[in-house]
């Protein structure tokens, strides 16, 4: 029986999971349907942060929500940089996260409701002593901690706390885009972050704040409880809820003790305790390796790779309705013109120049521009969009807002023109049949990245 009792918070947290996804899939085709107006796309830009705000531990940076890209895609841009031994404090979102770690390496740890605290921190008991008596102290337990690495993809589910904290010897450059139109979130599509510490920094000399974008305003939700109930509610001192409530300047992201936080270490004796739903739910694998080349869903030797992550590889994705995609271009290679059918996507240049053009249904280009490693842009759903890498190549990140997104290209041996009889060929664009089997077969043997033509298979 009382196993029983144990289990039922778990149970209902996968229920209301389990429902959550299915709504999720039935209602996809109408979750966006509210802010459709907002997709009249005339220009594009690549951009840049519009916000900085800078915190004892490092700094956070944010794209500009009222651009109209951002606008568009029901989406938020913001970059975090976690200086080493820093901590990114306890907070959650109420739309789900997808975050690329650019650069780094640390420990995330995430507090799903209704599972148990099923691992330990490295260490020995401790003993005190209580009225004369010698008693243990009880081991220090918590839910799973999380080891992220430079490449890595990680996704936080909407409504989840969690925090970061860098534990290498350099910066932990984390990008992250939220997915504000998810079904999950029922308040309106502004960027917020609900913390449980800390508090607004001082801005500093060098923060950034450019005309039009909005400020990022968050608070520790807990200072504003009333003191005595709060005291009650933790049955602990009011000297320890006045130091939980107390005004911190010190920002979003703290110096921490170094030694305290060396006790958590996910991957050195670790204990653990799983049954059939925890596995299910409990210990979701939240984090994947997005740069193996071993790994590469789509690879050609002389024009560059394709890997992505999507459910089945990740399968809490399926929770998030978000995928994620790392590409790389070699020297003047093509990332073939193609539209994406039921996501927008948002890209992020990791490393390298090129030229992007976006082109829109009115025949008109929306962006054609070099982006340059930093730079971020938006393809909204349907616009077709094609990448040419210069002579260093090109990398990008794109995490598009569907788990399960349909692609379709216009060149290669999957595409939307190789598909076509040549007699719709030659009358579509008054070509000869020579040349419509030319555009037909030319390609046949690529799937999405092009080498440049005189590199290309005959």
């Amino acid at each position: 029986m009382a196993r029983s009792l144990l289990l039922l918070p778990i149970t209902l947290s996968l229920l209301l999971l389990s429902a959550y996804a299915i709504g999720e899939e039935q209602q996809y085709s109408h979750r966006r349907l509210r802010d459709a107006h907002q997709c009249r796309i005339q220009h594009l830009s690549a951009s840049r942060p519009s916000q900085r705000i800078e915190s004892e531990g490092g700094v956070t940076e944010l794209w500009n929500q009222n651009e109209e890209q951002f606008q568009c895609a029901g989406v938020a841009a913001m970059r975090n940089i976690i200086e080493p031994n820093s901590l990114s404090l306890p907070n959650y979102s109420p739309s789900p996260r997808l975050v690329y770690i650019q650069q780094g390496k640390g420990l995330l740890g995430m507090s799903y409701p209704g599972c148990a605290e099923a691992y330990h921190s490295s260490g020995r008991p401790s003993y005190q002593i209580v009225r004369g008596e010698q008693q243990q102290q009880r081991g220090e337990q918590h839910q799973k901690v999380h080891r992220i690495r430079q490449g890595d993809i990680v996704a936080l589910p909407a409504g989840v706390a969690y925090w970061c904290y860098n534990d290498g010897d350099e910066k932990l450059v984390a990008l992250s885009i939220t997915d504000l139109s998810s079904q999950a979130n029922q308040l309106n599509q502004m960027p917020r972050s609900f913390y449980l510490a800390g508090g607004q920094p001082k801005q500093s000399a060098g923060s950034i704040h450019t005309r039009g974008s909005q400020d990022y305003n968050a608070e520790n939700i807990l200072r504003a409880f009333d003191a005595n109930i709060m005291a009650e509610a933790f049955d602990v001192s009011m000297d320890t809820v006045r130091k939980m409530q107390r005004e911190d300047e010190r920002g979003f992201i703290v110096k921490a003790d170094r030694e305290a936080m060396s006790m958590i270490r996910p991957d050195e004796e670790e204990e653990e305790y799983k049954n059939g739903m925890e596995e299910a739910y409990c210990n979701l694998r939240i984090n994947q390796y997005l740069d193996n080349p071993r790994e590469a869903d789509v690879y050609s030797r002389q024009a560059g790779r394709l890997n992505s992550v999507n459910m089945k590889k990740l399968p809490i994705l399926r929770y998030l309705e978000m995928r994620d995609e790392k590409g790389s271009l070699y020297q003047n290679s093509i990332f073939a013109p193609h539209w994406t059918m039921n996501a927008h996507t948002i890209h992020y240049v990791t490393r390298g120049r090129g030229r992007v053009q976006v082109v829109g249904h009115d025949g008109e280009k929306v962006l054609d521009a070099r982006v340059n490693e930093g730079d971020m842009f938006v393809v909204p759903q349907y616009f077709a969009v094609m990448k040419q890498a210069d002579k260093n190549g090109l990398e990008w990140v794109s995490i598009k807002t569907s788990a399960l997104p349909m692609r379709s290209p216009l060149v290669g041996s999957t595409s939307a023109i190789k598909g076509m009889p040549i007699q719709v060929l030659t009358n579509s664009y008054r070509i000869s049949k020579s040349e419509a089997q030319n555009l037909k077969y030319n390609r046949e043997r690529h799937v999405m990245l092009l080498p440049p033509p005189t590199t290309r298979s005959s």
